[in-house]
């Protein structure tokens, strides 16, 4: 897939940003990951569902992969179709990272191919506390790989960039909530 040329990304970002608060964006009182509560919650599975839009998500994030990298991290479940999507922009392989090892089968926490050393590139959807992100790294490193980078879709600025910081990673978003605000109720 020909990558995004420079001179239209500043337009597709935009573009897809309002794409995704449209298919995404919900207002009301949820119960985040974290156990927070929030007057709104940007839904995962209603961006990374509609192929238009995720083909478009993928083709920003290929744009931050950094040279070297060998191999994708898609934390199960909302990272898989990013990490999927991904893949097929640049021809670079991925794994699963699970939550915890399956009971049954190979009993895995990393599904796919994971070679000692592979510099590795952590995709994630929205990112709160960073708490996934920071998990799903560690297993990549207790498996022999080098995490290079944990890059989010959205960033809710709740935390999770210091966090995953903190553990050692370096972090990135498309869009961080402290930027790119929250839109208006209409």
């Amino acid at each position: 897939m020909e990558p995004v040329p420079a001179s239209i990304v500043a337009a597709l970002r935009e573009r897809t940003w309002a794409r995704l608060v449209r298919a995404a964006f919900l207002r009301g009182d949820f119960v985040l990951s974290s156990g927070r509560r929030s007057p709104f919650y940007i839904d995962k599975y209603l961006f990374e569902t509609q192929p238009e839009l995720l083909r478009d998500i993928a083709r920003l994030l290929a744009r931050e992969v950094p040279p070297g990298t060998m191999r994708l991290a898609g934390p199960a479940l909302g990272g898989v179709p990013l990490a999927t999507a991904v893949a097929l922009e640049t021809g670079l392989p991925f794994v699963i990272v699970r939550p915890e090892p399956k009971d049954h089968g190979t009993a895995r926490v990393i599904e796919g191919q994971l070679s000692p050393g592979d510099r590795v590139v952590v995709l994630e959807d929205v990112v709160t506390t960073g708490a996934q992100a920071v998990r799903a790294a560690r297993a990549i490193e207790a498996a022999g790989g080098r995490v290079i980078l944990v890059f989010a879709v959205v960033d809710r600025h709740e935390g999770g960039r210091e966090a995953i910081e903190a553990a050692g990673y370096r972090f990135g978003a498309l869009y961080d909530l402290a930027r790119t605000p929250v839109p208006a109720e209409s």
